[in-house]
């Protein structure tokens, strides 16, 4: 498909000029011309131009006008503008205004050529720059955040009161409970959204790097530091610094911590002179940093500044009613990635994970679902489908075809001593019928095969325990 040319409106009130800088550039771009301020604003309202190139002296309202009214559009047009009085208080006027360039009258073609090229590389890069916000808007708003229980909710209702503020946040839970996730929220619903936000995870760093890392350093100040690096401090100027797992810095990084909480200032590596910054903190652990300082191994006068405002986010089981909503939404997000049809989660294989632990929270659940897109087996997922450990069970006793029975049985009943009182053989027997049956996916043929007994036995093994009659419903 042929791509469309750049689209210029000019507006003057001279004639001879409109039309002699439209045939000077319609080789290159899609022209439009206007002879005053409202033929432009009527142009403007009907199509989205990509440059406008107007006069300042013009009857009737002026070229200013002209740019106010483009500037104001959803789809906001470059504009330069030209004069034939080089007035330079019109020209910082003019760029007040919001024109990225001025030419002055009579108008050299070829600098008007590379001043639109260069307004339109401009352009460009601003609609990337307001793309990109506006996804991460979409992505880490408040309101975007996956769940309805009441554990999240009130996490949810203390983000919204804190998100304008410039208050430092400490978010506690557990390691995969979203610590990340919610802090990138809190800075998107900041006034601090169309600045950067700066992630440092301290525990994997050492404490010479993490130092420097944060605080940055200058040229000379250690054996390898052959150039000032500007540190994640003043890259987060204006924005927010998010630092993870807080609680392993070491005792100097804390004392450098605590000073900037205290100043809003720091101090680079090997440097002498303080650096005043705007930067929101917001530090999050999954360790219990009371406890930390009263066994003293973290300030208590740096706790005390971190703790500002403090989330808990809870656990993933405590949070089980939204494990659908959670399952729903990773299962879409990875079906398609993979250019799939969403599995279909059926309510035994619900209820099932509902009721596991999640040891590892939303980050093993979102490992979970991908893995269970990339090996589906079919369009839904079963209780079948599930590993042992998602029904409580240990590892799954072997069973790999007829005729090893025998085998398995041993296997089952070969407790470890340390696994505490063995089975009976009956129990064993049944939990072996019952990885048969589930391996099986509640094939009664199939299942008889892999223990090596007759359909006939396995009817009545099921008979002798009821419960297992369900596997194949």
């Amino acid at each position: 498909m042929e791509r469309m040319a750049p689209s210029v409106l000019i507006v003057d009130d001279e004639k001879h000029t409109r039309e002699g800088l439209q045939q000077a550039l319609a080789e290159t771009y899609d022209v439009s011309i206007a002879a005053n301020a409202e033929e432009a604003f009527n142009l403007l309202d009907a199509q989205p131009y990509d440059v406008v190139l107007t006069d300042l002296r013009m009857p009737g309202k002026s070229g200013l006008k002209v740019i106010d009214k483009a500037l104001a559009l959803p789809h906001r047009p470059a504009v330069l503008m030209m004069t034939a009085y080089g007035s330079i208080d019109s020209a910082v006027e003019a760029m007040k205004r919001g024109a990225v360039d001025f030419l002055t009258k009579p108008v050299n073609i070829e600098r008007l050529e590379v001043l639109i090229q260069r307004a339109l590389k401009t352009r460009t890069l601003e609609v990337e720059v307001q793309q990109l916000h506006e996804r991460l808007d979409e992505k880490f708003k408040i309101e975007g955040i996956i769940g309805a229980s009441a554990p999240l909710k009130a996490v949810i209702d203390k983000m919204k009161l804190v998100a304008p503020s410039r208050a430092t946040i400490l978010i506690e839970g557990e390691s995969g409970t979203g610590k990340e996730l919610i802090a990138q929220a809190i800075h998107q619903a900041s006034p601090r959204a169309r600045a950067a936000f700066v992630a440092v995870h301290c525990a994997a760093l050492s404490e010479n790097l993490l130092e420097s890392e944060l605080f940055g350093h200058e040229r000379g100040s250690f054996t390898g530091a052959t150039e000032r690096r500007i540190g994640r401090f003043e890259s987060a100027a204006g924005g927010t610094l998010f630092l993870d797992e807080i609680g392993e810095i070491s005792q100097s990084t804390q004392v450098k911590l605590l000073r900037f909480l205290e100043t809003k200032a720091i101090e680079r590596v090997g440097g002498s002179k303080p650096i005043e910054l705007d930067v929101r903190l917001v530090a999050a652990t999954n360790r219990n940093l009371e406890q930390m300082v009263r066994d003293g191994k973290f300030r208590e006068d740096l706790f005390f500044r971190l703790n500002v405002v403090r989330l808990l986010m809870p656990p993933l089981r405590d949070r089980t009613d939204d494990i659908p909503l959670l399952l729903a939404h990773f299962i879409r997000v990875f079906s398609d990635e993979n250019g799939v049809p969403p599995l279909t989660v059926e309510a035994g294989a619900l209820r099932t994970l509902q009721a596991y632990a999640w040891p590892g929270n939303i980050r093993e659940l979102r490992n979970f679902c991908e893995n269970a897109v990339v090996l589906r087996r079919g369009g839904s997922l079963t209780e079948y489908d599930l590993e042992p450990k998602f029904r409580g069970e240990g590892e799954p006793v072997v069973v790999s075809g007829p005729g090893v029975a025998a085998a398995n049985v041993a296997a089952a009943t070969a407790a470890p001593a340390s696994a505490g009182p063995s089975l009976s053989v009956e129990e064993n027997e049944k939990r072996l019928l019952r990885e048969a049956l589930l391996k099986a996916r509640g094939n009664r043929t199939h299942a008889a095969e892999l223990m090596g007994v007759s359909r006939r036995t396995l009817h009545r093994k099921i008979a002798q325990w009821p419960e297992l009659d369900v596997i194949d419903r």
